[in-house]
């Protein structure tokens, strides 16, 4: 898998300021509240948890992982996830770091990935003609998925996208971050708004980034 490429040359790439980041989404992520509050350990006695909750709402994350550093950084969240959010997302991670020689962005084959909007900003940035692109499901680059794919993981530009296999997104290093904040905070969290859950993300993303970040140590090679 040319995704195994991309991690292995990563810190070698990071000497010269190029940048290679795992990125994902968690959506539908539930600001749920316990409706009684857990009963604590005692002897003899596990610690106990009321099985009602009330909802407030759902916030999707878009989580980028640096494949150097081992950090979490620039996060987005909101109650949507969009063509218009993705692009969103990665206009505001490229924008974090001006120094930055190229970026390399790995992230699996959904469609918001290989989008019109995706394709028109990296032509801006490579200073391409809108009407060199074609027309979405007719024509050229924009044609479809696969055509907006080859370009936008064309080596060339400054941001190159590289798509993991399909049926395979478990080969993004971003996922076994995500596990990680499901198993600490997500699955016996308790959140009392959107925004409590918000903060708590975030204070955990601050935390994990200060005692615990780490480069994965990557042994798949992409051969069977």
């Amino acid at each position: 898998m040319e995704g195994c490429q991309v991690y292995a040359k990563a810190p070698q790439r990071a000497k010269s300021g190029e940048r290679t980041i795992s990125m994902d989404e968690l959506t539908g992520v539930q600001a749920k509240e316990r409706k009684f509050l857990d009963l604590p350990p005692l002897p003899g006695h596990v610690a106990r948890r009321e099985f009602e909750y009330i909802r407030h709402g759902t916030l999707s994350w878009f989580i980028n992982f640096d494949v150097v550093s081992g950090h979490v950084i620039e996060p987005s969240w909101g109650p949507t996830r969009t063509e218009e959010d993705a692009l969103m997302h990665l206009q505001r991670l490229v924008e974090s770091d001006a120094k930055a020689t190229k970026w390399h962005i790995i992230l699996d084959n959904l469609n918001i990935h290989q989008s019109e909007a995706l394709v028109r900003w990296i032509a801006q940035r490579e200073g391409i003609a809108p009407e060199a692109l074609g027309v979405k499901g007719k024509s050229g680059i924009l044609q479809s998925m696969e055509s907006r794919a080859t370009f936008l993981h064309d080596l060339n530009h400054q941001v190159v996208l590289y798509y993991t296999p399909k049926h395979a997104s478990w080969m993004n290093q971003v996922e076994i971050w995500l596990s990680i904040l499901v198993r600490k905070l997500l699955k016996r969290g308790n959140f009392a708004s959107l925004d409590n859950l918000r903060d708590q993300i975030l204070a955990f993303i601050a935390y994990y980034n200060r005692t615990m970040a780490k480069p994965i140590k990557w042994t798949y090679t992409g051969l069977s």
